[in-house]
């Protein structure tokens, strides 16, 4: 999941985007509305979390856009605006969600994890695949009802495989999803992320390299597809 937080108070933002990325939740920041209608306009993100009051076009505007590109990208308005009045007018603006500050950061993390599920057409909060459980709540894995234990980043990138249901993602895309805007498009690090998600998940191999396109878990009906050795191109492929 890739987020973008539109926040202007810069340590309450590196502290979200911090606490996110320990949930294996990418993050990026734009402190003003033009910063956030530029990175907006660049990445596909999965959800917005949006202060109201922010230099430039103000959290209501950008909420209107995003509204108006339908885009369907749900939005959480994170501000200290409190009265029912001003929660009443969020919502009327677009918001899917309203949480007022001070919060905590588990229950940010819980509402994004529901408004994530409710955008991917009501699909369960358990999601399981080809002998794979993936629990994004809890951040946990089984594989054949084997725990295992999977660092932040390759967490991130099986939640993204695993939402395909069995369909090819490109290595740009898992780049888009599972990393922030401080990837750098030329590094190996999604082959890498893969190659040692791969090896984590163990034999039988379940992520598929489909040469030339990305990658897939392979749910055991997959023909012309190498499950072991990565093809793909670097230019999106390494972690």
């Amino acid at each position: 999941m890739r987020v973008l937080i539109v926040e202007d108070e810069p340590y309450l933002a590196e502290a979200v985007r911090d606490g996110l990325r320990l949930e294996a939740i990418a993050a990026d920041i734009a402190g003003d509305g033009d910063s956030a209608l530029e990175l907006l306009s660049i990445h596909s993100y999965d959800l917005a979390v949006l202060d109201r009051d922010i230099p430039g076009p103000s959290g209501d505007e950008i909420a209107r856009r995003i509204v108006a590109s339908g885009s369907g990208i749900p939005i959480l308005m994170l501000t200290a605006a409190d009265r029912i009045d001003d929660k009443a007018s969020g919502f009327e603006l677009g918001a899917d969600d309203y949480l007022t500050k001070p919060f905590e950061l588990r229950e940010l993390v819980m509402r994004l994890r529901a408004l994530d599920r409710r955008r991917a057409y009501a699909r369960p909060p358990v999601r399981e695949i080809a002998g794979l459980r993936l629990d994004p709540f809890r951040r946990e894995v089984f594989r054949d009802g084997r725990y295992v234990a999977l660092t932040r980043k390759q967490f991130a990138v099986l939640e993204v495989l695993v939402a395909a249901e069995g369909g090819v993602v490109s290595a740009e895309e898992l780049l888009e999803r599972a990393w922030d805007n401080n990837a750098d498009p030329f590094t190996n690090a999604v082959r890498i992320t893969v190659s040692a998600l791969r090896k984590r998940l163990g034999e039988p191999w379940l992520i598929a390299t489909v040469p030339g396109v990305g990658y897939r878990i392979d749910t055991g009906m997959d023909t012309g597809m190498d499950t072991g050795m990565d093809t793909t191109h670097p230019g999106g492929t390494h972690e």
